[in-house]
């Protein structure tokens, strides 16, 4: 896909510029107008000398000129209708492209994403650079590319041989364009590589600030970025360098156009060839038709850079999604059985398999719990009961089906998690918790922030649910964060309710306050729960004990426990 998109336009592309083709039609109608009249400015000038000026006739001198008078008009109006038309196409692209890409994004699979947050999002906006060249800029320039035939063919009818003039300019324009494109090429993937390290760096210290400051990363950062810098610096450098040639070589071909059709025009002047009011048209159209390969020369430049672009992006949007199944098993509500038959799994670019071998089986309003020592792999049977990641071998079963034929949508509805990384998002705590979502109105959202432990903080302050968070929650402790996470993987009261480490940043009396709120908000649901504290263990009737990917030990959480103190003790 990524070589189909250096050559023809992809469909993720080609679709938003389709249904807009009628708008560039319009665009296209607008440029024949303004073409037509330029050819009118030359005539007006002909006209003028050849026949106003040797007979002094001031009356058709003014007939004329209000006729001219009236084209400029007709020409500024089409002008501004082209650049309207244009733009408003480009702006619906854009719109298009954008909710395009933020929808694949959210499908993609977390097995795919490479790089860090910020090299994505650079990737991401990189959709700029190829809508300006398919929406806007091209189209300017190409709509006038068919014209030069017909300013040539006009200069060659009045003013004969003087159209080799700028017919002679068409060819090196070109060549000086297409001449510079391989190093184009190589300066645009290192200007962008570049500029993805330069926004991964700052993206992580503005994220870590604190840690940068506190864990004195700025020095190592600081080099990181200005190495960055300085590569992608040479390589813009270079970049604008070869652009300004192409682009200065077409002007001045514009000119040399201009020059030559003069001196070579006096020439046939002396002749009596031709009239000097027609050498004032021809030179007046010689330039007008080597003027659009100036906008073709800036094109080809822009066109290395969009074309890395285009690649990458391709890439990115041909990528599978999570929905992988083109009619995915739709459920619902979910009845809350889980199971794990033979699962394996590794991370992607690992060969360390983090489960071995992992079976078992939660009835519907089951609670377990999955301890085990760090790095036993506990959250990751989280991951894959979320179908955030598939497994290497084995399937995982929610109410019989497997995650991967399971509607992602559907899966997730139907699962409230809260996962130990907890992240919250710009905005209120109100928003943190409901995510924007109507179905959950004030009376659930205070009874979510009772159970949750919520309102414990959140009740004794001016604001209380509608205080705007600081960045990622920054300013609440770890605890108050943890309480809002548990608070939005409970709203909409789903079936299932996945928790990992949901009290590790709690003291110990908020801990054993929320499990006793739990205790009730729990009934009759499922519920699968990673934690290494103690407390939590009174809300699970099973514990499975893992250790380096595998089931060690499983059962009642009376017996599991027991055996574990008789066990410690004999140690």
């Amino acid at each position: 896909s990524g070589k189909a998109g250096m050559t023809l336009i992809p469909a993720w592309l080609s679709a938003p510029l389709a249904a807009h083709r009628a708008t560039y039609v319009r665009a296209g109608v607008a440029a024949l107008f303004t073409n037509v009249f330029a050819l009118a400015t030359a005539l007006y000038s002909m006209t003028v000398y050849n026949r106003i000026v040797p007979n002094n006739a001031l009356s058709s001198l003014i007939a004329l000129s209000i006729g001219m008078g009236l084209v400029l008009i007709f020409d500024f109006s089409m002008r501004m209708l082209r650049g309207w038309f244009v733009d408003v196409a480009g702006r619906d692209v854009d719109a298009a492209l954008a909710d395009a890409i933020f929808a694949r994004l959210v499908a993609m699979r977390l097995a795919d994403r490479q790089g860090s947050s910020g090299a994505m999002a650079g990737l991401l906006r990189e959709v700029e650079v190829v809508r300006e060249l398919f929406a806007s800029a091209t189209l300017v320039a190409l709509v006038d590319i068919p014209f030069i035939l017909l300013f040539l063919l006009v200069i060659a009818l009045i003013g004969g041989p003087l159209v080799l003039v700028p017919l002679a300019m068409l060819p090196l324009v070109v060549l000086a364009a297409l001449a510079i494109q391989p190093g184009l090429d190589r300066l645009a993937g290192e200007a962008q590589g570049q500029g993805f390290t330069r926004q991964g760096v700052m993206v992580e210290t503005i994220a870590g600030l604190e840690t940068v400051k506190a864990g004195r990363a700025g020095p190592m950062l600081a080099a990181r970025w200005q190495s960055a810098v300085a590569s992608g610096a040479e390589a813009a450098l270079g970049s604008r360098l070869l652009s300004a040639f192409a682009v200065q070589f077409a002007t001045s071909a514009q000119a040399i156009a201009y020059v030559g059709t003069v001196l070579w025009g006096v020439f046939l002047i002396a002749d009596g060839s031709i009239t000097s009011g027609t050498l004032i048209a021809v030179s007046i159209l010689s330039g007008r038709a080597v003027a659009p390969l100036t906008q073709v020369a800036g094109l080809l430049t822009r066109l290395s850079a969009s074309r890395m672009a285009l690649r990458r992006l391709d890439g990115f949007m041909m990528m599978p999604g999570e929905q992988a199944l083109a009619n995915p098993v739709r459920r619902s509500t979910l009845e809350g059985a889980i199971e794990l038959k033979g699962v394996s799994f590794a991370y992607p670019g690992s060969n360390a398999a983090v489960l071995k071998d992992v079976s078992f089986r939660i009835a519907p309003g089951e609670r377990v719990a999955i301890v085990g020592r760090v790095g036993s792999g506990k959250s990751t049977i989280a991951r894959l009961i979320l179908g955030l990641y598939q497994p290497t071998e084995g399937q995982v079963l929610v109410d019989g089906a497997d995650v991967r034929q399971l509607h992602p949508d559907d899966l997730r509805r139907g699962i409230g998690s809260m996962l130990q990384d907890v992240t919250l998002f710009s905005g209120s705590i109100r928003s943190n918790i409901t995510l924007d979502d109507p179905a959950i109105d004030d009376a659930e959202l205070l009874r979510l922030a009772k159970v949750s432990g919520v309102q414990d903080f959140a009740g004794q302050i001016p604001n209380g649910l509608d205080l705007v968070l600081a960045d990622r929650g920054e300013g609440l402790s770890g605890g108050q964060r943890q309480a809002i996470a548990i608070a939005r993987a409970l709203a909409g009261r789903p079936p299932v309710i996945i928790a990992d480490e949901p009290t590790s940043a709690m003291d110990i009396q908020s801990e054993n306050a929320l499990v006793a709120r739990l205790e009730a908000e729990l009934a009759g649901r499922s519920f699968v729960l990673v934690t290494h504290r103690q407390a939590m263990l009174k809300l699970v009737d099973r514990i499975i004990i893992l250790d380096a990917g595998r089931i060690v030990a499983q059962g009642p959480r009376d017996d599991v426990l027991r055996s574990l103190a008789v066990g410690g003790q004999a140690s």
